[in-house]
């Protein structure tokens, strides 16, 4: 396969994920603006899809190379990233890198949080001058 076929699968996939994403969010804004549901839900199912989509690929030829870049890199990392974040941590854990998973599960959410409250500064500061 060459490398713009994958990244035409990957980017396929990535719009759809996206889509959905974001239609998903719409339909549970009604539910409440207290918790983010579309984003949680977003997570958790991609999650759950990534999951198959490994498991398969592991397991039988059911999953061709094609069908992982369109489901698990494309549209599960615009569905969610959250899905590659736990995949990654959970293939470290199997290969009983359990330091190393646990230094990179906390330090993704500690530096992605302070990321996200240095975004805000900056743009803070840009604004103010």
């Amino acid at each position: 396969m060459s490398t713009l076929i994958a990244f035409l699968y990957v980017g396929a996939g990535g719009m759809a994920g996206a889509m959905l994403r974001y239609g998903l969010s719409l339909a549970t804004q009604r539910w409440s603006v207290a918790l983010p549901w579309g984003t949680f839900l977003s997570n958790i199912l991609g999650c759950f899809i990534i999951g198959i989509i490994v498991h398969l690929a592991l397991r039988s030829d059911a999953v061709t190379p094609e069908m992982r870049l369109l489901g698990a890199v494309g549209f599960c990392g615009g569905f969610t990233t959250m899905s590659s974040f736990v995949y990654e941590v959970v293939e470290m854990s199997r290969d009983d890198a359990w330091l190393q998973a646990s230094l990179y599960a906390t330090g993704t959410l500690i530096g992605s949080t302070l990321a996200f409250f240095m975004g805000i500064a900056l743009v803070g500061l840009i604004t103010r001058a």
